[in-house]
């Protein structure tokens, strides 16, 4: 949340005259997994940054147990607070100008822990209130971790997460046009599901990271080979991952299941489908930086943020890859020629923020990019 704070910041301190000081906000997050809280001010400093991991309670269940997570809010939340304030030093009522809380997506009835802490600290401080979109924080996220040269506008997003699957234009800080969304399950889901049929123990980033991690062990191993991936949807501007994860579950399934399966047949299958399903990703920036170049949008900037954005194979291919991206005859060719093309006019900029601040557990650390703190349709009260 940390990158939806600042510009809203600014112009809060703007219009308070009386404010003798930097804008701070106290920022909470309970969308779906973990507790966190955060503390950030108009001059893009983060003061405090509070992530209480809650994986280990879900692992139990093979995914997020609404009901338990609910429950680990409303026990976390209170110390993430004031754990936030003791690291920043501040006086909540002193130091504290404004509260923020993700609004949704998520969750609901996580999401009404973090709402209801921050409406009521905001009634009994009369302090202002803000609800945060999440996707709009992962879109934005860029505009604090790129600083001073963050993103300009119009640029595409490349939003993938456990929740959702976007390509966004962005045309400022509250115009967004989604030229993509998937038809059936998020990129992170099926990282998720293909972790579980493999019988992966989560990491502390839960079953998607799990998945990573496995494929990065003993990378020079000579695996078996695997029936080729679908590659779903090809030429339109849609996402689809319901199949890659169903062609691995069929797999799984004819082996006699996980267990039927030995550890290098595992590896190769974990591998396989996440090749296919960056690739799948892949094509689809492609189709999205095609229909800005036909339509004369200047896009210089291509931002790829959201939990899966920390997936260091995706990382690591498309810093490989998306190098020397060049059009002809009016389309863009191949991701292999975009970041050193001689002409100025097609040059394109990749942009990942820190790992750190791209998972939705670190959703509390991007606030500053909403353009308008008093905006909010969660504003209540005026300081």
């Amino acid at each position: 949340m940390l990158s939806s704070i600042l510009i809203s910041c600014s112009k809060l301190t703007a219009r308070r005259s009386s404010l003798s000081r930097r804008f701070t906000v106290l920022a909470l997050e309970s969308s779906a997994d973990d507790t966190c809280a955060a503390i950030v001010d108009s001059s893009r400093n983060i003061l405090a940054n509070v992530v209480l991991k809650q994986n280990i309670i879900h692992e139990p269940y093979g995914g997020i147990n609404p009901f338990i997570a609910m429950e680990s809010y409303q026990r976390n939340m209170p110390y993430a607070v004031r754990s936030a304030l003791d690291t920043a030093g501040f006086d909540i009522a002193r130091d504290i100008d404004g509260i923020a809380f993700t609004r949704g997506p998520g969750m609901p009835g996580c999401l009404s822990v973090g709402m209801n802490a921050a409406k009521t600290l905001a009634a009994a401080l009369k302090k202002p209130i803000m609800g945060v979109h999440h996707m709009q924080g992962h879109a934005l996220t860029p505009l604090l971790t790129s600083w001073p040269n963050p993103p300009t506008f119009p640029f595409l997003t490349l939003l993938v997460s456990g929740g959702h699957t976007l390509l966004l234009l962005a045309k400022s800080l509250q115009s967004f046009q989604v030229l993509a969304t998937t038809q059936d399950e998020s990129i992170g889901r099926s990282f998720d599901k293909v972790s579980k049929l493999l019988d992966l123990k989560w990491t502390k980033l839960g079953p998607g990271d799990a998945l990573e991690k496995f494929c990065a062990e003993d990378p020079q191993l000579d695996l078996p080979s695997i029936p080729p991936f679908p590659r779903p949807l090809v030429g339109q501007l849609e996402f689809s991952f319901a199949s890659l994860h169903s062609h691995a579950k069929l797999f799984i399934e004819r082996q006699g299941g996980s267990a039927g399966i030995d550890i290098l047949t595992k590896k190769a299958l974990a591998r396989a489908f996440q090749a296919a399903a960056v690739a799948h990703l892949e094509e689809k920036l492609l189709l999205g930086l095609n229909w800005c170049r036909i339509r004369n949008i200047p896009v210089r900037d291509i931002v790829v943020s959201g939990g899966v954005a920390s997936n260091n194979y995706l990382r690591e291919r498309y810093v490989t890859y998306f190098i020397d991206c060049i059009f002809i005859n009016n389309r863009l060719i191949s991701l292999r020629h975009c970041l050193l093309t001689s002409d100025s006019n097609t040059q394109l900029r990749l942009v990942f923020p820190p790992p750190y601040l791209c998972t939705g557990s670190s959703y509390a650390k991007r606030l500053e990019s909403i353009p308008d703190f008093r905006s909010s349709l969660y504003q209540t009260m005026q300081s």
